[in-house]
Formats: structure tokens, sequence, C-alpha cells
């Protein structure tokens, strides 16, 4: 590894890395405005400018460079000695911030980017503090370029970011610096708005308020919000996740991604970062309901474990178990299918494991740099396909298991769901109505739930703690981030209790007990964090 002096201080780094990224990944704090490790190089901003030690070109002996060098561009060469703590540097950053200023609007009590905008934290730490400009500023309109983003392009400091992700990430080139000099700005073509599939991340690049997020607009400032490391459940990808909630309402109010360089690096898709929505919808399931014969009535949780001990226990003994199954949503966690594989398999050993139904949407969508939306849309069918091979016997897929619904072959059946939108096809609702004991566990009414025995509220992944596996086989953990639903009782607190579990359900210590026959969930995988400073 190259070793190279910043400041005074000897640094190991690694090669052919910019400066700026071996500085920061030190931890140093050096400003920058167009540099992101994601994209093409510009060096336009001037923020990152350093004095770096060369061979004088009449003795050879290293002085300082006259000129100031950009860090981002300039990779590190073992030996190498450069600064950023110097006169020269500060000067530099002074003036290169006033010029920032010159235009930009004081918006800061109304702009949604206060907080986290490093227009404010470079002004605090390296601007100037008073201004001298005299004129009027100039403003540039607000614009609304597309479905979810409005552009306003005062605040907007050229840093590129956005042109070069349409261009080299997304590559739809929907964003333009269009005009020269300081007339340039960005915008989009004239009838072609921003809305390419993965459009969203414009907003976490745009290092000031330029580009702004329609959804998140004046709801709520960035210093209020809490954030929790999850994993999207829009597809079988797993990206990886922040969910910023307040704690105040209880409410999720963005969904950002999180760094992985095994998996979404930097990005995420329009369908997961907007794809929250239902875990708010007032139509959700929220109270446990029995339907008997000519009776109907609302069950408490405390009374479930012996209700279906009992049921599904008269059941499997009715026929040895081979007539009873359980349903494994691929949105439940690793944990909480373990859990009520565990107690099925008690109950009635012969029960048959059933993966359950796999939505698929169109075809996979593939991007210049890698980054790909899976046409497979569950977060976790690769860890219930694990959950169901070390639990052995009898075993089915969704379509196998329909079919024997509909043969008359299940006098009692657990289903779990668990889906965002309407899945079940009126075929299935068919053949599972036939099933004498049907317990439905999900997030909405559906015929399911119309025809079901017991129907038990469901909560989202926001609302829980757990693992899946995505399409490579990499097991990824991710938090609660908001208390479930009034009434609701998560999955994993409820199986637990069902499996014969004692206390507080915890994701981690399950999956202790579980590494004992599967071992990959002993350690699931942490991506790197991203350096403090570095955005």
């Amino acid at each position: 590894m190259p070793s190279i002096i910043i400041d005074g201080r000897t640094i190991q780094c690694r090669e052919g890395i910019p400066v700026l990224r071996a500085a920061l990944e030190a931890g140093m704090d050096i400003p920058h405005y167009c540099y992101h490790p994601g994209l093409s190089i510009v060096a336009s901003c001037r923020l990152c400018l350093m004095e770096m030690k060369a061979p004088d070109p009449k003795t050879r002996e290293p002085v300082w460079s006259p000129k100031l060098i950009p860090s981002c561009q300039t990779p590190v060469k073992d030996g190498m000695e450069v600064r950023f703590n110097s006169e020269g540097v500060w000067n530099n950053q002074q003036h290169v911030m006033e010029y920032y200023l010159l235009n930009h609007p004081l918006d800061c009590p109304v702009c949604d980017k206060a907080g986290e905008c490093h227009l404010q934290d470079y002004t605090e730490d390296y601007g100037p503090a008073t201004s001298r400009m005299v004129e009027e500023k100039h403003k540039n309109p607000k614009k609304d370029i597309g479905p979810n983003t409005l552009l306003y392009a005062d605040r907007c400091v050229m840093c590129t970011r956005c042109v070069r992700f349409t261009r080299e990430v997304s590559g739809d080139a929907q964003l333009a610096v269009v005009d020269r000099g300081n007339r340039a700005e960005i915008d989009v073509f004239p009838g072609e708005p921003l809305d390419n599939p993965l459009q969203g991340n414009v907003v976490d690049l745009c290092p000031v308020g330029a580009l702004l997020d329609k959804g998140f607009l004046f709801k709520q400032r960035v210093w209020e919000l809490r954030s929790r490391d999850s994993v999207c459940p829009g597809c079988a990808r797993g990206c990886t996740t922040h969910i910023d909630y307040s704690e105040t309402s209880g409410q999720i109010k963005r969904i950002r991604p999180r760094f992985n360089e095994k998996v979404n690096h930097w990005w995420m898709c329009d369908e997961g970062r907007f794809g929250w929505t239902h875990v708010h919808n007032r139509q959700r399931l929220s109270q446990p309901r029995l339907r008997d014969p000519g009776a109907e009535r609302q069950l408490r949780w405390e009374e479930l474990p012996a209700l279906l001990t009992q049921r599904f226990g008269a059941a499997a003994k009715a026929d040895r178990g081979t007539g009873t199954a359980v349903v494994l949503s691929p949105h439940l966690a690793c944990e909480e299918a373990w859990l009520l594989a565990k107690f099925m398999r008690k109950i009635a050993p012969q029960a048959t494991l059933v993966g359950g139904y796999l939505p698929v949407t169109g075809q996979d969508q593939k991007f210049p740099a890698g980054f790909v939306i899976l046409s497979e849309k569950a977060p976790n069918r690769r860890g219930i396909e694990r959950i169901i091979t070390a639990a052995g016997g009898p075993q089915m897929r969704w379509d196998e298991f329909i079919s024997a619904a509909g043969a008359g072959r299940f006098s009692a059946a657990y289903v779990t769901g668990g889906y965002p939108a309407s899945w079940v096809s009126a075929s299935a609702a068919a053949a599972l109505a036939r099933v004498g004991l049907l317990v439905m566990h999900d997030l909405f009414t559906s015929a399911l739930t119309d025809a079901a025995a017991i129907v038990l509220p469901a909560s989202t992944w926001a609302e829980r703690e757990g693992c899946f596996v995505n399409v490579d086989g990499l097991v990824q953990a991710f938090e609660r981030a908001i208390p479930p639903l009034e009434g609701v009782k998560t999955e994993g607190q409820f199986f637990a209790e069902l499996a014969g579990e004692s206390g507080l359900y915890r994701a981690r210590k399950i999956r202790e007990k579980m590494s004992a026959q599967l071992a990959e969930f002993g350690s699931p995988f942490v991506p790197a964090k991203e350096p403090a400073h570095a955005h």
C-alpha cells in the first residue's frame, strides 16, 4: 500500500485512489462538491485544492508547488507529500465559497436541505463571515422537472453530479448543463421530464438544496429525524437503505440508499425509495379475528397460541399431519420463518412447508454502471428456501400447493402474506377456500381473509427486525424503525411465543440458535461505512 504524507501525518492508502479520497478515508474533513467516488472526476468545484511537493526543475530538490492542485484529480503516489493546512489553501477556500454565495439565496429557514447542506457547513468552516455583494442577486425560476423532483436553480453550485449521474449511472442523460459561463445552469430538455427509474438519487447527490424530493418537501426538519439501517424489500436485489422516521409521529418520512459495496453501492431505485406508503395505509388490518360457523368475534393476541395449537393439533391428529400446511411468505424475515416452521413441525411433524407466492413483474432492468432492478419482487425467497430445506419433511412450491389445495388435499393451512399490494389470484382464492381451517396472516383484506377462519394482522418490514437473503445468497440484517400499528403484534414476537421462546423477541438471539444448523446466519454481512466526511 502506498504511504503518503498529508499535513505532516503519514497515512497508508489504497493504490490509485485520489488524494482527496485518501484524506477522507483517513478521517480528514476536506471540502468538496463535485467529487463523488461513483462518478467521473471533473475537478470543477475547486474547493479541494491542495499544495503538493514536487522536484524543482533546476535543483531537483522537492519544493512546494507554486500553484494549487485539485486533490480529487491527483492519484496517490508512494512517498508524496501534500498539505491542506496552509494559508494559500485557506485563502482559496474562502474565495471559492464567496463566489458560490454571490447569488445564493438566504433560503436556509425554508430549505429542505438545511441541517445536511454542505453549503451551510462549508460557509461556517471556510467561507467569509460577511458578504461584499451589493448588487441585487440573480434569481432563477423554480421548476417542476419530473414526477418526483423540483429544481431550485438559484441554489445550484454547478457541481454537475446530477448531470454525470444521468449520463453514467442511469444512462439516459435526462439532465444537462445549458448555456455557458455565468449563465450556465442545470435543466432538463424541453418536453423531457426527469423520470428515469433511478432519478431519486440526484436528490441524494445534490450537496445543496437545488434538487428536492416532492414527497419530502416541507415535511420534517432533518435534525428531528431518526434513522435506522434497513434492507429494501422491493425486489430480490436487497439494496441496503436508511429509513428516516419521526419519533414524534412514528411515521416514515423518507428512505435513502446506504452504501453497500456488494449490492447497490451508493444508489437505489425509485421503486424502493417511494414504495413505502402502504406502511401508513389506513386500510391495513389491525385486529385478530375469529370466524366460527354462525359467529365472528375479535381475538386477543394472548389467547391465540393456545387456540392455534389446539386447532392445528386437532387437524394434524385427524390426518396424521399430512393435510396440514404452512406457507412461508418471501416477505417474512428468516428468523420469523424459522420460528413458524419450528412451531408447525412441533405440532405436525409431517406438515408441508410451502414457499410463498413469488411476484415477478416484467424483465430485469440493467443500467450502464451495473445497477440492476430485478423482476422478482420479493426480498427473501432464498432465505425461505434455506429455512424450508433445513427443516426437512414434506415441501412444496406455491403453484403445487394451490393445485393440491384445490384438489382437497389440505384440511388446515397457515398462510403468511405481507405483500405491499394485492397478490391473491382468483384461482388461488378458490383453491384455498376449500381448506377447512385457513389462517390468514396479512396486511390487507382480500378474498383469502374473507374465506379464512382466523385472520391475523401483519406488520411491515419497517416495523420488524430480522434478516433477508438476497438473490446472491448474501445474508443482510435490518433494524426496526417504527412501532407496529396499534393492535398489531410483530411476526417475530408472535411466532416466538408460538414456538415456545421465552422473553422479548430479538432477531439476533434467534439467529444465534439458527446458526447451529444454518451457519451463514451466525454473522450477517455488514457493509463498510463510507468515510464520515464523504458525501
